[in-house]
């Protein structure tokens, strides 16, 4: 259905086309308005945030989740992701472009030397805290 063959990475262009034929065949495209769309996938964050709502921490991977939990997760973030991309492509947004510039807004913003030098101070600091009892001495 999809078009792309098993193994094969999808891109947003490919995603962005799928939806809009999608709404077009449906006639959705008059209730595909910004609003609605933000609002559908804000309700679709909603379902995700369900699935992970009483599991406490999980480990990356989800390795201890069965496989029908895995594809439910698989759906709801698709759907999130599908609204995103059908938002980005009302609002005539290059979804791809807008993610990349944030990265490397992120990344001055942020820069690894510094986000790491603040790790390192506050690893020093609950390591000092633990060695006294959780207590922190004043200088």
């Amino acid at each position: 259905m999809t078009g792309v063959p098993e193994g094969d990475s999808v891109s947003l262009g490919k995603l962005k086309q799928l939806m809009a034929d999608f709404a077009k065949e449906r006639d959705w495209d008059q209730y595909h308005t910004p609003r609605n769309l933000l609002l559908a996938m804000v309700g679709e964050v909603g379902e995700l945030s369900e699935i992970f709502q009483w599991k406490g921490e999980v480990q990356r991977g989800i390795p201890d989740w069965k496989e029908e939990e895995k594809i439910h997760l698989g759906e709801e973030l698709s759907d999130v992701l599908l609204y995103l991309v059908r938002l980005s492509d009302i609002c005539g947004v290059d979804l791809g472009k807008a993610a990349l510039r944030k990265v490397e807004l992120n990344a001055i913003k942020y820069p690894a030397k510094a986000s790491k030098e603040v790790t390192n101070k506050e690893n020093e600091i609950e390591n000092s805290s633990t060695a006294n009892n959780g207590t922190v001495e004043e200088n």
